[in-house]
């Protein structure tokens, strides 16, 4: 389950990166807002589903609450999700190695 919900972080970071990297430029530096709206639904429907599944997918798997606090602020930080990911992966080979 921490596989699928580290991919679902890696989805959620991307329509960030989608949303900053591209879109927004368009709308205020070249005047074409029309991506905006798409990708901000995108990536608010993204952000939904990393909550949930991060419940869904991390209960019960021997988190900390500092781990469950970390992996929570790093989704409302533009690329959290990615520096949350290596701590993701040592949780799940410690798992998989016990």
């Amino acid at each position: 389950m921490i596989r699928l919900f580290r991919t679902i972080g890696l989805i959620e970071g991307l329509t960030t990166l989608a949303l900053f990297l591209v879109a927004m430029p368009l709308k205020y530096w070249f005047d074409y807002p029309h991506l905006v709206p798409p990708v901000g639904m995108i990536h608010g429907v993204a952000f939904v589903v990393y909550l949930l599944a991060m419940v869904v997918c991390l209960w019960g798997t021997g988190f900390t609450a500092v781990q469950w606090l970390r992996t929570t602020v790093a989704s409302f930080f533009p690329f959290g999700t990615f520096l949350n990911d290596p701590m993701l992966a040592r949780h799940e080979r410690a798992k998989a190695a016990a």
